[in-house]
C-alpha cells in the first residue's frame, strides 16, 4: 500500500498571545489591548494549518506535553481540529511548554517561552517501531535547535534527532526539518549532525545563515551552503520578501512575495509555519518546486490574516 499521511513531531507549546500597542522601554508599563490563546509550535502550527487547509489527508501529532491545564488544552484543540492525540507523550511532574507572545499588531512579536516537556523529549519517545504505527508519507520534525535533548551532540558529533530522522528514512518516510530563529553557539552544528538524515530542509533567513555559519541573508548562496552539508533533496528558504529553492538536482528558483497591506495584517505569529504546512502538501502530492513555493506563500500570506498561526487558513479549494 502505498503511503499517505503527514507526521508532525517535535515543540508542541501553548501561546498566550498579547496585543500591545507598542513595546515599552525598561521598566515602563504598556497596556494589554486583547489577549488569545492558542497551541503553537512548528508541530503544531504546521498540523493546525494543514487541518484548516483540509485536504483530507491523514495527520498525527507527535511530541511531549506535561500533566497540566495547557496540556488538558492542548488535547482538546486537537480534538477540535480531528487529530489523533495518542502520540502525545505526557511528562509527569513538568509542566506542558509555553510562550508568553508579545505582539504589535502590522509589526513584529517576541517571545518568552518556557520549554517545559519539550526539553525532555527524546529518541526513546520515538522508538524504532514507532513509524511502522501509521502510512505517513512525510515526517516533519521542528523546531530543531530548540529541542535540547534532541540537539545534544555526543562524542562521536551524533545527535538523537539524527537518530530519530534516520528511523524515518529508513521506514520510508520523506523527512523534513524546520528550525527556529535562536541564539546559540552550536546551532550550526546541530545541522550539520542530522543534515544527512533531512531531504527537506524548510529555515528563513536568519536560521538558514545561522546553520551555514555565514553573515548575510543572500537566500541563493545560502541555500548552496546549506546543500553542502549533506541535505539529501533541497533547502527551501523563505523571508518577507523572497522565497528560494535549492535542490540538490541542481534546481534554483527564487520568487518574491507579494505584499500584503498593513492593515490586512493582524499578526505575523506563524508565517514561516503557514509556509511549512503549504510546502509539506506540495512535497507530499509530488509538486514541482515551482508549484510547492506558490502554494505555501499563499499559505503563508493567508495566515497572516489571523491573529493565530492557522486561524485565518481557509480550506484549500478556497485558498486566494
Amino acid at each position: 500500500m502505498a503511503r499517505s499521511g503527514i507526521i508532525c513531531a517535535g515543540n508542541w507549546i501553548v501561546d498566550l498571545i498579547h496585543e500591545v500597542q507598542h513595546w515599552p522601554n525598561e521598566s515602563d508599563l504598556v497596556r494589554i489591548d486583547a489577549q488569545t490563546r492558542g497551541i503553537g509550535g512548528g508541530p503544531a502550527n504546521v498540523i493546525g494549518a494543514l487541518a484548516r487547509l483540509d485536504t483530507g489527508l491523514a495527520l498525527w501529532p507527535m511530541g511531549a506535553l506535561g500533566d497540566d491545564a495547557f496540556a488538558a488544552f492542548v488535547l482538546e484543540t486537537c480534538h477540535t481540529l480531528g487529530l489523533p492525540t495518542g502520540e502525545l507523550t505526557r511528562k509527569p511532574d513538568t509542566a506542558t511548554a509555553h510562550t508568553h507572545v508579545m505582539s504589535v499588531p502590522g509589526q513584529s512579536r517576541t517571545f518568552f517561552y518556557h520549554g517545559g516537556a519539550n526539553d525532555l523529549l527524546s529518541a526513546a519517545d520515538f522508538a524504532p517501531g514507532t513509524f511502522a504505527k501509521t502510512d505517513a508519507r512525510v515526517f516533519y520534525l521542528g523546531y530543531l535547535t530548540l529541542l535540547p535533548t534532541l540537539d545534544r551532540i555526543d562524542a562521536d558529533g551524533h545527535t538523537e534527532a539524527a537518530t530519530i530522522l534516520a528511523r524515518a528514512q529508513a521506514a520510508g518516510l520523506v523527512t523534513c526539518v524546520d528550525l527556529v530563529s535562536t541564539e546559540r553557539p552550536d546551532f550550526e552544528a546541530i545541522v550539520t549532525a542530522a543534515a544527512p538524515f533531512i531531504d527537506y530542509l524548510i529555515v528563513n533567513e536568519v536560521e538558514a545563515a545561522r546553520a551555514a555559519g555565514l553573515d548575510h541573508h543572500d537566500l541563493p548562496r545560502l541555500g548552496q551552503a546549506l546543500l553542502t552539508k549533506g541535505i539529501g533533496k533541497a533547502a527551501v528558504l523563505h523571508s518577507a520578501e523572497t522565497v528560494h529553492w535549492a535542490g540538490v538536482d541542481g534546481t534554483a528558483l527564487s520568487r518574491s512575495v507579494p505584499p500584503l497591506p498593513p492593515s490586512e495584517i493582524a499578526s505575523h505569529l506563524g508565517a514561516g509555519d503557514a509556509f511549512c504546512a503549504g510546502l509539506l502538501y506540495a512535497l507530499h502530492e509530488g509538486w514541482d518546486a515551482e508549484a510547492a513555493l506558490d502554494l505555501a506563500t499563499r499559505v503563508a500570506r493567508a495566515s497572516l490574516k489571523g491573529v493565530t498561526a492557522h486561524s485565518a487558513i481557509p480550506p484549500l479549494s478556497q485558498l486566494s
